[in-house]
């Protein structure tokens, strides 16, 4: 029995990642499942109810089973990986637009955020992540002119981190990550395809070389609809 309804959960599967079940299509009927693959409507239920679980489906009481959005991009939130690195992971099709790339006298906010002293400067970079020809992501950087003493639309447009540790020879060690839902402010409706949303995924990190020296403040603002959190616990013993 196990193996069956494990089965026929991973064909489903299969064919909602392969685009043979769309988003918003309506599953086949229990009764289908049952003849297709000569099983009981008590293990097609089952099968149904994993897909369900897993967020593959969502089931209308009197309708069916209908698939839902499996077009989430899966950032690895708990990682320390540049965005070049993670696309290239994830095998996306992406382009970054710089839509701001100076140095600054930061104010009394950053100031404290990037732990400055007087008469400091931060390299404020903002830049436009688009995706699949989507412009879903808002990467908002400042990183200490005192470690990055400089930075080129080159550069932002490739990989900073990878210039930062290839380049400069400094070595990246950690980050603290805070992640919030907020409202869509006008910067984010202006710069982003934002369709109907009026929320958007904010992940707030601080980031430290390995000597623990603080040198980069982040805040990259997501479409909802295209993020998704995922991190790997393990109990403690």
């Amino acid at each position: 029995m196990n193996s069956k309804y494990l089965s026929l959960y991973g064909d489903i599967v299969s064919k909602i990642e392969e685009g043979i079940f769309p988003t918003n299509s309506k599953l086949p009927s229990e009764s289908s499942f049952m003849e297709e693959y000569d099983i009981s409507r008590d293990t097609v239920r089952k099968s149904l109810q994993l897909l369900e679980q897993n967020g593959y489906i969502h089931k209308i009481k009197g309708k069916g089973s209908f698939v839902l959005d499996f077009s989430k991009f899966n950032f690895p939130v708990a990682g320390l990986i540049s965005y070049k690195e993670m696309v290239e992971k994830l095998n996306l099709h992406s382009k970054t637009i710089i839509h701001k790339l100076e140095l600054e006298t930061p104010d009394s906010n950053m100031t404290k955020l990037l732990d400055l002293t007087d008469g400091g400067k931060v390299w404020k970079v903002c830049r436009v992540r688009q995706i699949n020809g989507k412009k879903i992501i808002l990467d908002k950087d400042y990183f200490k002119s005192e470690f990055v003493t400089n930075l080129t639309k080159e550069i932002c447009e490739d990989s900073i981190y990878g210039y930062i540790e290839k380049e400069l020879g400094l070595q990246i060690g950690f980050s603290n990550k805070e992640i919030t839902v907020e409202p869509c402010s006008e910067e984010d409706k202006q710069l982003l395809d934002i369709e109907d949303f009026d929320m958007v995924a904010v992940v707030k990190s601080t980031v430290h070389l390995i000597d623990g020296s603080l040198f980069q403040y982040s805040e990259s603002r997501h479409r909802p609809d295209k993020f998704k959190f995922t991190d790997f616990a393990r109990r403690t013993w």
